[in-house]
Formats: C-alpha cells, sequence, structure tokens
C-alpha cells in the first residue's frame, strides 16, 4: 500500500471516527445522556453521568442535552449557559431520596438549580419527580431541596414538562430577567409547604399551564427589600390551591409592579389537605376539599404593590374570593403601600362564611382601587351578632383570611381603611343558608364609592349597607348619602 493510500484510508476512518463522535455527543445540537453512561432503571445515581453530559453541552457552545425513556435517580443537577434540558416522553428525572446529594448552592436546595445563568430551559414532554415523601414533614422544616430553582438567570423557558412531588416549593424564580412558563402541569401534594410557582423576577410571561398544589398554587414573592418583581403576566391557566389560588405575598419587603393576570379558572385541589386540617374547621366550611383565599393581595413587610390588574377569572371551591391586606407584622418594618389595583370580571362561588375583605390599619390606607363587573355567590350562614362584633385590627397576625378571629360583620365586603375604593357593578348574593349580617361595612374609608350594584337583603332588621366614618364622597348606586348618614349609617 503507498503512502497516498493509507492517507486516503486515515482520512476515511477518522472522519467515521468524528462522525461517531457527533452522533454520540452531538455538538451541533444535543447530548444524550446514556451516551454518558446515565441509566433509566430507576436504580442507578445517574447525578455525575448527567452533570457530565450537561458540562459538555455548555462548555462546547450549548444545545439540548436529552433524556430518552427511562428514570434516571439523581442529585442536584447544575444547569448551565445555554443548555437545554430536554425529556422525551415517558423520560423521568426522579430525585434521590438520600438528603446528602443535595448540596446546598446560594442558599438553595434543589433537584435542578441554575444559577446566574443564561439561555436555560427545559423542555419536553417528561416529568420531573422530587419524591417528596422521602423529606422530613414539617411545615417551614429547612433542608428540603425545592424541585426546579432558576436564580438570576436571563432567558428562561420551562415548557411542557409535568413537575410533581416537591419535597418543597416546586418551581421558583428568584431574581431572573426574562422568563417565559408555558404549557407545564404541576402537581405537588407530598409535603408541607408545596407552592406550585414561585415568582420573585420580572419580565414573566406565564400562560396555559395546570396546577394543583396542596399550598399556594402561584405566588408572588419579594424577600429582599432591593428586589423589585415587576412586568409580569399570568394568563389562561388551570389553578388548584388548598391555601390560595393567586397570592401576592407574604414575603412583601420589595416591590410589585405592573403585574397583570387574566383568564384564568380557579377550582379545588384534587386532594383534601393531610397538612392543614384546619381547613376542615373554617367557619363555615363542611366541603372536604376548599382553597382558602381566591385571589390574596398582601403587603405585610414595609414593600410596595402599584398597578395591578386582575380580569377574567373564574373560582368555585373557595372560602374567600377577595382577601387584600395592608399591614405591618414587625413593629420596626418599614411603612408600605399598596394601590392602584383593578380587579375586574370575577365570578366567584365561595364554601365559607369568612366574607371578602379590603383592609389596612390605621395610617395605612388601601388606595385607588377598583372593583367592577363581579358576581359573588357566598356561603350565608352569619348572624346578627356576628354583624355587631367589633373586628380587631391585629395588625401584626399572619395575614390570611381568618385572621380576625371571628367572623366578620358581612358577608360580601368587609372594607377598612381605605382610600378612593371604588365598588362598580358588583353583586352579592348568599347561598346554603340563612345569612343576618350586612352586604357590606364600610369603616374609615375616603371616598367610597358604591354604584351600579345589586346585592340580597340580609334576613332580619340590618340593612345591607353599613357605613361607618366615612368622609368624602360616598355614592351608594349613583345616590349620594345625605350628610348626616356619613359618619355612621345603616
Amino acid at each position: 500500500m503507498n503512502f497516498r493510500k493509507q492517507e486516503i484510508i486515515t482520512r476515511i476512518i477518522f472522519a467515521v471516527a468524528l462522525c461517531l463522535i457527533n452522533n454520540a455527543y452531538s455538538f451541533a445540537d444535543s447530548v444524550v445522556v446514556t451516551k454518558f453512561g446515565a441509566k433509566g432503571d430507576r436504580e442507578r445515581l445517574n447525578t455525575h453521568t448527567i452533570q457530565k453530559a450537561i458540562d459538555y453541552c455548555s462548555n462546547t457552545g450549548g444545545g439540548e442535552v436529552v433524556f430518552p425513556k427511562g428514570t434516571y435517580i439523581t442529585g442536584t443537577l447544575v444547569l448551565k449557559d445555554n443548555v437545554t434540558l430536554f425529556l422525551q416522553q415517558a423520560a423521568v428525572i426522579k430525585g434521590s431520596e438520600d438528603k446528602l446529594d443535595y448540596p446546598i448552592l446560594n442558599d438553595f436546595k434543589a433537584l435542578i438549580y441554575s444559577g446566574n445563568a443564561k439561555n436555560v430551559a427545559i423542555r419536553g414532554y417528561g416529568t420531573i419527580d422530587g419524591s417528596g415523601q422521602a423529606f422530613y414533614q414539617k411545615d417551614n422544616s429547612p433542608g428540603r431541596p425545592i424541585l426546579v430553582v432558576f436564580d438570576n438567570c436571563i432567558n428562561v423557558l420551562v415548557q411542557d414538562v409535568f413537575l410533581c412531588n416537591s419535597a418543597m416549593w416546586t418551581l421558583r424564580l428568584h431574581k431572573c430577567d426574562g422568563v417565559m412558563v408555558n404549557m407545564i402541569k404541576i402537581y405537588s401534594h407530598d409535603n408541607y409547604n408545596n407552592d406550585g410557582i414561585d415568582i420573585e423576577s420580572k419580565n414573566v410571561i406565564i400562560s396555559d399551564c395546570k396546577i394543583d398544589t396542596d399550598d399556594d398554587a402561584i405566588v408572588f414573592k419579594s424577600e429582599d427589600p432591593g428586589c423589585v418583581v415587576e412586568n409580569v403576566t399570568v394568563s389562561n391557566c388551570i389553578v388548584s390551591a388548598n391555601c390560595s389560588f393567586i397570592k401576592f405575598g407574604t414575603g412583601s419587603h420589595g416591590v410589585f409592579r405592573n403585574v397583570t393576570i387574566s383568564n384564568c379558572s380557579l377550582k379545588k385541589s384534587s386532594l383534601s389537605s393531610k397538612f392543614h386540617p384546619w381547613t376542615k374547621t373554617v367557619w363555615g366550611v363542611t366541603s372536604p376539599i376548599t382553597g382558602i383565599s381566591g385571589i390574596a393581595l398582601e403587603v405585610v413587610d414595609g414593600g410596595i404593590m402599584d398597578q395591578i390588574t386582575i380580569s377574567n377569572i373564574t373560582m368555585m371551591d373557595v372560602q374567600t374570593p377577595i382577601f387584600i391586606r395592608l399591614g405591618k407584622r414587625n413593629k420596626d418594618e418599614r411603612i408600605g403601600s399598596l394601590r392602584n389595583v383593578i380587579i375586574s370580571g370575577i365570578v366567584a362561588t365561595s364554601q365559607s362564611f369568612i366574607s371578602s375583605s379590603i383592609t389596612g390599619v390605621p395610617g395605612m390606607n388601601v388606595e385607588n382601587l377598583t372593583l367592577r363587573d363581579c358576581i359573588f355567590n357566598v356561603k350565608g350562614g352569619g348572624s346578627v351578632v356576628d354583624a355587631l362584633k367589633d373586628v380587631s385590627e391585629v395588625p401584626n397576625y399572619y395575614p390570611e383570611n381568618r385572621m380576625f378571629e371571628q367572623m366578620l360583620p358581612s358577608y360580601g365586603f368587609f372594607i377598612r381603611h381605605g382610600k378612593n375604593i371604588v365598588l362598580d357593578n358588583v353583586q352579592l348574593r348568599y347561598h346554603s343558608g340563612k345569612e343576618e349580617r350586612h352586604a357590606i361595612v364600610a369603616e374609615d374609608v375616603s371616598s367610597l364609592q358604591i354604584r351600579n350594584s345589586m346585592w340580597e337583603k340580609p334576613v332580619g332588621s340590618l340593612e345591607s349597607i353599613r357605613i361607618k366614618n366615612c368622609p368624602g364622597l360616598i355614592e351608594l348606586n349613583n345616590k349620594e348619602l345625605k350628610k348626616e348618614d356619613k359618619n355612621d349609617s345603616n
């Protein structure tokens, strides 16, 4: 064989070898985890081999790390720049049941963690299962891994995947910029604090998702005074929870701004909560499965909430449809604000005697809030005695519908410490029992307008509307109350 022929054969062999390598590791687009030694056999711990595939993909320009059919046991995986985890149908990333397989990364424990990365994604029709039942079960117990955390990332995509059985929260978006969450499903009932999506980021789009959780389903948080949660849209989701369906807070140290939520259906969870048995003992609750609040807006840590719109929401199986609270739960907390909110197109049927409420505390008013084009079918059962009780301020209590520790004096809305509050075309009716409380009670509200609205009159001697210490313009169905009635009117 002459030198020329040998060179040609050598080049052919090299080309074939290069082709095989490219097929195995896919320099161009994708890397298959099984080519790096991962086994989808439900037995082997694959943390090292999967991480090797992620690192390789990121270091060679990025692309997809593909999980074929199988169940891959793993501890913490770190998702890096320009990498997409792609789960084929019937592929399962399943969290190890050994807590030692989850190191702390920037104060987080997670099954999948991505920190300070850009252009990262999780896609496909497979499942990420956190094995949450294997971890210590206690409310706010530390050391449990969140299922997926994106921490200070830029350009994040989560699409199509099924996220389930977290040991803690399910999907946390922490200080990210540019996030899209689309068509995912979440089912999380394995442990305490099983939130669905926790949003502490900006420029976020969440759409067409189905979420079913033991704790809060969609939660906006601002744990850091310097954190601004802004430019967020949530739309076209089906949401179920045993706590709050859609919630801002409880962590509310920073800013919530320019957020819109629309076209969502809220309904009961698929499971009664085994971690929150008190949900069955709240006033009037007889249904085995209910959510605490449909829409909860809470600023209690000195933060700011401004420019929020919520529209076209239906809700069933909820204890309290609307819960809005501006408070100061710690004495040294800054004075926060909650203003410029429009809630419209709500149709709700409730399953407790705890009415909706809009409350501040003395010196801190909820401002510029409009409730428009809404129908509330609430559970009746309150008495005259309930209507005549004074409601404690409880400024430093944990914000939740039952925080006042008594039934409120209204069956529809209790409004206190507000300014420029408008109820326009709001219908209030009660079902399932005799209701003797007022439809609406307003105390210390400056410039209250109730117009074009309807309510079912309570049984007994009490009038529908009670107004107390409400200076300024008061419209009652476009007719201003007489001056002598403005301070204390039944």
